[in-house]
C-alpha cells in the first residue's frame, strides 16, 4: 500500500480523548496495570493522517496572518468533485453548500428550520447518541422507530411502524443515517424509495446524516447513494450532512457542511444555523478538507476501505467462532461493530456492567451500547492497526469471553 495502516501511534499525551480520558470519568476505568489500553471505543481512528491534509495545512500556517476570511473557490470546488466522483452527484452547485460546526450542528440548523421545540421527530433504533443527547438538549420529542434483523441477520427499516409513527403522532420531521450508525447498514435505492413514499405521503423532511458515506467496506454489496439523488422530490425534501472528519480523522479541526437543493429550506437553515453567531468555519479546516478531497485522498480511502474490511472480517470470524453468546451482524459500512451479548450475559450470570469491566481491566476500551438503545450491546471500534486488533481479541478471548 502506498500509505501507512500499520504503525502503532503514541496517541497519550497528544490531545487524544480516545486514551487520555481513560480512567477520568469516561467508561468503567482504567486498564489495570499490565495492560496497555486499546481505544476501541470513541469513533474515531488510530491512523496517520493523509500526508497532503498536513501538508496544506502547515503552507497555511506558514503565512502570518489568520484573520478573518472566507471560504475559497477551492474549498468548494473540492467538495462538488469529490461528491461527483465518490457519489456521483450531477449538478451541484456552490449556492447549495453551506458550512456547519460539525454535523450535530448541522442537525440543529436544519432542525431548527424545520420544527419548534417539542415537536415529535422520528429517528431509527438503536440510534446514535449524538441524536439522542441533540434531541433532548434542544426540546425536541425523540420518537424511536426500531430497526429489525430479517432471517439472514440484515437489519431493515420497519416501514409499518414508521408510517403508524408518521400517521398517529403527527411527525413532519425524522433523521436519516446513511450508512446508519450503529449498525452499519448501507441502505439499497430501493429501501430509501420504500421509506422516502412515507415521506411524501405525510409530509417528512428528512434530515440525512451522511458522514459515514466514504467508509463502504469492500465486501458490501451496495454502494452508497446520497438520499438526495433518489430522485427530484427527494432532492427537494432532504438536507444532506456531510464531513471530512469522519474520513479521515479530523473532528478535532471542526468543520461540515450541508448540501441543501430546495432553496426556501436553504435560506432558513442558513438562518436557523447564524442565530449562535458562532457557525463559523476554522480556516485551518478549510484547508485541511481541501488537502483531504484531493487525489491523494482518494487513493488514501480506497486503501483504508481495504484495511477496515480486513479487520471487520476478522473480528467478525472470531467473535462467531470464539464467543458462544455473542452475536454480530456484518457491517456494510463504518468501521463500527455492534454487539448483542444478552445471551452470554445470561449464560454467566453477568451484567452489562461487569462485562464492560472486565473488558476495560485489560485495556479493551469499548462502548457501552446501552447509549444507543440496545440493552446488552456493545459498540466496537475496528479503526486500528490489525495487530492492534488482533491483540484486543486476543485478551478478550482469554480473559474476558472465554475465562473461567
Amino acid at each position: 500500500m502506498k500509505y501507512d495502516f500499520t504503525s502503532i501511534m503514541e496517541r497519550k499525551g497528544h490531545d487524544a480523548l480516545a486514551v487520555d480520558a481513560l480512567g477520568s470519568g469516561f467508561g468503567p476505568g482504567a486498564p489495570e496495570e499490565g495492560f496497555s489500553p486499546i481505544p476501541m471505543w470513541v469513533a474515531d481512528m488510530n491512523f496517520p493522517v493523509l500526508p497532503a491534509i498536513q501538508e496544506h495545512v502547515i503552507r497555511r500556517v506558514e503565512h502570518p496572518a489568520f484573520g478573518y476570511f472566507m471560504p475559497s473557490e477551492e474549498y468548494y470546488r473540492s467538495i462538488i468533485r469529490w461528491q461527483k466522483e465518490r457519489n456521483g452527484v450531477e449538478g451541484l452547485r456552490a449556492s447549495c453548500i453551506g458550512y456547519e460546526n460539525g454535523v450535530l450542528g448541522g442537525l440543529m440548523s436544519a432542525l431548527g428550520a424545520l420544527c419548534v421545540p417539542g415537536d415529535k421527530v422520528l429517528v431509527h433504533g438503536p440510534t446514535y447518541i449524538g441524536f439522542t443527547h441533540s434531541l433532548k438538549n434542544a426540546g425536541y420529542d425523540m420518537v424511536t422507530s426500531q430497526l429489525r434483523k430479517d432471517a439472514e441477520g440484515i437489519w431493515r427499516m420497519d416501514l409499518a411502524d414508521m408510517e403508524q409513527k408518521f400517521r398517529q403522532q403527527r411527525i413532519h420531521a425524522m433523521i436519516f443515517c446513511s450508512p446508519h450508525n450503529p449498525t452499519g447498514r448501507v441502505w439499497t435505492v430501493e429501501e430509501m424509495q420504500e421509506m422516502l413514499a412515507l415521506c411524501r405521503k405525510y409530509d417528512v423532511y428528512v434530515v440525512s446524516d451522511e458522514i459515514w458515506s466514504d467508509i463502504i467496506l469492500t465486501h458490501s454489496p451496495v454502494r452508497h447513494t446520497p438520499l438526495q439523488s433518489v430522485d427530484d422530490d427527494a432532492r427537494e425534501r432532504t438536507i444532506g450532512l456531510y464531513a471530512p472528519s469522519k474520513t479521515f480523522n479530523l473532528a478535532g479541526l471542526i468543520g461540515s457542511y450541508h448540501i441543501i437543493y430546495n432553496q426556501r429550506l436553504k435560506d432558513a437553515v442558513d438562518k436557523a444555523g447564524s442565530l449562535s453567531h458562532y457557525n463559523n468555519m476554522n480556516v485551518l479546516s478549510m484547508h485541511a478538507l481541501i488537502g483531504a478531497y484531493s487525489d491523494e485522498g482518494q487513493i488514501w480511502v480506497d486503501e483504508l476501505r481495504q484495511v477496515l474490511s480486513e479487520n471487520v472480517r476478522y473480528a467478525v470470524s472470531r467473535i462467531r467462532q470464539e464467543w458462544p453468546g455473542v452475536s454480530v451482524s456484518m457491517p456494510e459500512g463504518t468501521y463500527m461493530l455492534f454487539l448483542d451479548c444478552e445471551a452470554w450475559c445470561r449464560a454467566h450470570d453477568a451484567s452489562m456492567d461487569e462485562l464492560l469491566q472486565a473488558c476495560w481491566r485489560v485495556g479493551v476500551a469499548c462502548q457501552d451500547g446501552r447509549d444507543f438503545g440496545g440493552t446488552h450491546t456493545i459498540r466496537m471500534n475496528l479503526a486500528l492497526p490489525a495487530a492492534l486488533v488482533k491483540e484486543a481479541f486476543d485478551r478478550l478471548k482469554k480473559y474476558v469471553f472465554n475465562a473461567s
